[in-house]
């Protein structure tokens, strides 16, 4: 009995030694895997950030990353070491997303990234106040961040052809100096009232939309000059849209109008 005893002991003593052992081997092969990864990792930043390097560009004193018809599907953390860059110009990379670092290139200008495969506006580009063009048109999204508000610089917004985009956030009424607006081909049923009241808005685009009527409230757009109602369903004009005096373009063609408003012969600035 004792002998089996001392026997059991011993088998145990020597299986937990060799249990330690295998750990410790296993700890080891993890490190070493891990410290591969990681310099994988290193250098494929590397590679990225000399080949990233390569498309800046200068032009008019600003510095530009320009990359088009080359494939890149996500933009590698490297980036963040050109933070230097005021304008970005993406354009038909099969670009995926773009980067939740985004909001720390405060130096941005210009951000354009159309023609990719983007479906969404990360909440992080409110942090780039001092941007003054976002061009997004031709991809994938399908809803705008409220914290674009935030982004108190912006004079230019694109999102032509997302095709899926179907309102604003009330807060974008707040961006003040925002002149320049492009929402044609996407999902828009009415003017949305973010819209009716940029104050500074000139420039509207909304042609190729399901807009079936056009409300009263557009006569807010005081400072508006040119609007693209093309290619909708609008079937009458308000009365309003006489009060619109800066009025210079609307172009209603490939609607589904009777008549026109006899008030809008009063319009001086239209052509």
């Amino acid at each position: 009995m004792t002998e089996n005893v001392v026997c059991t002991g011993a088998v145990n003593a020597v299986k937990e030694v060799w249990e330690k052992r295998i750990k410790k081997h296993n700890e080891d092969l993890k490190r070493e895997k891990e410290f591969q990864h990681k310099l994988v990792r290193i250098w494929e930043e590397r590679v990225s950030l000399t080949k990233l390097k390569e498309k800046v560009t200068r032009e008019d004193g600003r510095v530009i990353l320009k990359i088009e018809k080359e494939e890149w599907k996500s933009l590698p953390s490297s980036l963040l070491k050109l933070n230097q860059l005021q304008e970005w110009q993406i354009h038909r990379t099969g670009l995926l997303k773009i980067p939740e670092f985004i909001g720390r290139f405060q130096n941005l200008i210009v951000l354009d990234l159309s023609r990719n495969i983007i479906s969404e506006i990360p909440r992080g580009i409110g942090l780039l106040t001092r941007l003054q063009e976002l061009i997004l048109s031709y991809n994938k999204i399908k809803t705008v961040p409220k914290e674009l508000s935030n982004c108190s610089s912006l004079e230019k917004l694109e999102l032509a052809v997302n095709r899926d985009i179907c309102d604003l956030p009330q807060e974008l009424s707040s961006l003040l100096k925002l002149t320049h607006l492009d929402l044609s081909m996407n999902q828009f049923t009415t003017i949305p009232p973010a819209v009716l009241n940029m104050p500074a808005l000139e420039w509207l685009d909304m042609g190729s939309n399901r807009l079936e009527q056009l409300p009263d409230a557009i006569e807010r757009m005081k400072s508006l000059h040119t609007l693209w109602l093309q290619r909708n369903q609008i079937t009458c004009l308000p009365e309003t849209i006489s009060n619109m005096k800066n009025l210079g373009t609307i172009v209603l063609s490939n609607n589904k109008l009777q008549d026109i408003p006899l008030c809008m012969g009063e319009m001086e600035n239209l052509r």
